[in-house]
């Protein structure tokens, strides 16, 4: 039986309070400050594998894979093997370079809606970027995001953000002006007939709506049957474009992304995570005619002295090769999270505690209520007191788990059998002690 594996995290404390001296709450992203759960954060050391560790030497297995893009597991041999090679060569250039250019053939190939793609430093740039590609391709200001969909901290999208936002307690956030935020229409996700309202109330003024076609966010939450469509037809009928936000689904739900596998088209679609193979990058790309909106091809601006870093270029080129050549990495990932799912509804279930669980592919997310999460109001009905004693619990006995209720888990190729048991064995544990 797993018993408690922590030795003690003394370092980790020590440097959370030096950090907190010179970081604004001792971090450089809100939800590693462990608020939601209650503690003190850990500081990483190394990770191999399905594995972490951290400054005093505490091993942990962890589901959090860098929050998605480790989707091979972390030091994956032919990644750092290009990233070492490219750093041979300098680290930046400021011009292009050949990589630029097959990492674009690559993503286009693979990502069914995109026809020419432009690279960015991060997810956050990608989305901000869409919309004011959107805006001055259809001539309008307004667009639609959904309540408890994170699409970076944009000052248009922190209004009902979800993630780090409702995990702070600020789901809107001081600096994000009135004029700014008129422009953003909100919707619940999953109602297709509010979307609708919005959009006839709005008529010939909204330029784009954006969605995660998968909700990572507050959660995991799926898309009900017909949604998707649903948008993609709203938009054709008002002259909207429908944007994708798969910074997080993209390449992690199938070699398309979220959009393949579930086989609705957006207009553009965002991208992160794991197209730079753990280094910071993003993308925006779609059809070729609203591309060749963007500078210096048209006249909606926007630049970046790092985009397309050849070592970032070197990470993600060398991870969705392997995602591409080897498709049998999603049979693996989705196999391993199906029977993580099934062990944990079965450690619950034996326990009678309340849960709901929202699975698709290798992304998932355990829910403690007994109804279903289907939108930002139901994961807000969530016990995030009870959330935080597991948690905790599951990190004194070896796991390491996102320290949010309103954060998804993602499996990576690196979880096998002995993974899986040993996770489960600690679930069953944790369970127990709340």
């Amino acid at each position: 039986m797993l018993t408690r594996v922590r030795t003690n995290t003394n370092t980790s404390q020590s440097l959370f309070d030096k950090a907190k001296r010179s970081i604004p709450g001792g971090v450089n992203s809100p939800v590693r400050a462990f608020k939601a759960v209650g503690g003190d954060p850990l500081f990483i050391q190394s990770a191999d594998g399905a594995f972490v560790t951290d400054v005093d030497g505490n091993r942990y297995l962890e589901l959090i894979n860098s929050w998605g893009p480790m989707i091979l597991g972390h030091g994956h041999q032919k990644v750092a093997e290009a990233v070492s090679k490219a750093v041979s060569h300098s680290l930046s250039f400021g011009a292009p370079t050949a990589i630029e250019i097959t990492m674009a053939e690559l993503i286009t190939s693979m990502v069914p809606s995109i026809e020419k793609v432009r690279m960015v430093n991060s997810g956050t740039e990608a989305t901000m970027s869409a919309i004011r590609v959107a805006r001055g391709y259809t001539g309008k200001d307004k667009f639609i995001k959904f309540e408890g969909c994170y699409h970076g901290h944009g000052d248009a999208f922190l209004i009902a953000a979800g993630s780090g936002a409702i995990t702070m307690g600020e789901p809107d956030s001081p600096g994000v002006t009135e004029g700014t935020a008129k422009d953003t229409l909100l919707a619940p996700y999953n109602n297709l007939d509010y979307v609708s309202d919005l959009l006839y109330k709005n008529k010939g003024e909204v330029a784009a709506i954006i969605v995660e076609p998968v909700a990572g966010n507050m959660g995991c939450v799926l898309p009900k049957e017909g949604f998707l469509e649903g948008l993609r037809k709203l938009c054709d009928e008002h002259g909207t474009l429908l944007v994708f936000d798969e910074v997080m689904t993209g390449f992690r739900l199938s070699k398309g992304g979220a959009q393949e596998l579930l086989n609705v088209l957006p207009d553009l679609t965002t991208l992160g995570k794991i197209i730079g193979g753990g280094l910071p990058v993003g993308a925006y790309g779609g059809k070729t005619e609203i591309m060749d909106y963007v500078s210096p091809q048209g006249p909606v601006y926007q630049a970046g002295t790092l985009s397309g870093n050849p070592i970032a270029m070197a990470a993600g080129f060398a991870t969705l090769t392997e995602l591409n050549e080897r498709p049998a990495v999603y049979e693996t990932i989705n196999k391993s999270a199906n029977a993580l799912v099934a062990g944990i509804k079965e450690n619950l279930e034996s326990l009678g505690l309340p849960y709901t669980m929202n699975q698709i592919g290798s992304m998932f997310s355990l829910f403690f209520t007994d109804q279903q999460v289907v939108d930002f109001e139901t994961a807000k009905q969530c016990d995030t007191q009870l959330f935080g004693k597991y948690f905790r619990a599951m990190l004194d006995t070896g796991v390491y788990l996102a320290p949010s209720q309103f954060e998804t888990l993602f499996v990576s190729e690196a979880i096998g059998q002995s993974e899986i048991d040993l996770f489960l064995e600690a679930n069953l544990n944790a369970l127990k002690s709340i």
